[in-house]
């Protein structure tokens, strides 16, 4: 993947990919996680049905009665015990003990986007990756963005405190990783408040 520049951090340069280049990066993306990987917000199901079956997963969701759903789906995949309690912004496991970070639609929700992304860092091995796919605020201006701005307070109450105006990929490349590529891409249609879309990963020490 190409480094990260300041069109790339700036949903309103450059060119944004289709759905089928999205889905194919995806899958490019999940298949770089190996050893031990966090996926945070897991939600409900996870990613569990993308992953290497060799990769030890955890995941952790806040909510119990989604760690609920989220235990019996583990159990499926043969990871029962893997499931933790607890919020992004204070990780519940030691500095340096994972080989990789998950991230699905979750930044747009969590309370502090700077705090979870340093506990990212720290949980991170030397050379451990950060692999997220986001929605992020659209270029200030444009019909999108006002879309968002008029959103944002419904979306934060019945979306489990989803902001959709977030500049989540400025705040990634911001964070402090060695390295951050990532690609911007049009899913919903423009008449969503959701969206742009961002995939990409983030390495602590060495490149993606």
């Amino acid at each position: 993947m190409e480094a990260l520049t300041a069109v790339a951090a700036d949903p309103g340069r450059g060119a944004r990919g289709s759905g089928a280049a999205y889905a194919e990066l995806r899958g490019t993306l999940l298949g770089l996680l190996r050893g031990t990987v966090l996926e945070i917000g897991a939600g409900a199901t996870g990613q569990l049905a993308q992953l290497d079956p060799e990769v030890r997963w955890l995941g952790l969701e806040p909510s119990a009665r989604r760690r609920r759903r989220l235990a019996r789906r583990a159990a499926e995949f043969g990871r029962p015990g893997s499931v933790l309690a607890g919020r992004a912004e204070e990780l519940p496991l030691t500095g340096g003990s994972v080989d990789a970070v998950l991230a699905s639609v979750v930044l747009c929700s969590v309370r502090d986007q700077e705090r979870v992304l340093a506990e990212i860092r720290r949980v991170l091995r030397p050379g451990g990756l950060f692999v997220f796919f986001e929605h992020v605020g659209a270029p200030e201006g444009s019909a999108p963005a006002r879309l968002q701005r008029a959103w944002a307070p419904w979306s934060r109450v019945c979306d489990g405190g989803c902001d959709p105006r977030r500049p989540t990929a400025r705040r990634i490349a911001e964070a402090g990783f060695g390295s951050v590529d990532l690609r911007f891409f049009d899913l919903g249609g423009r008449f969503t408040p959701y969206g742009p879309y961002v995939a990409g990963c983030a390495a602590r020490q060495a490149e993606c």
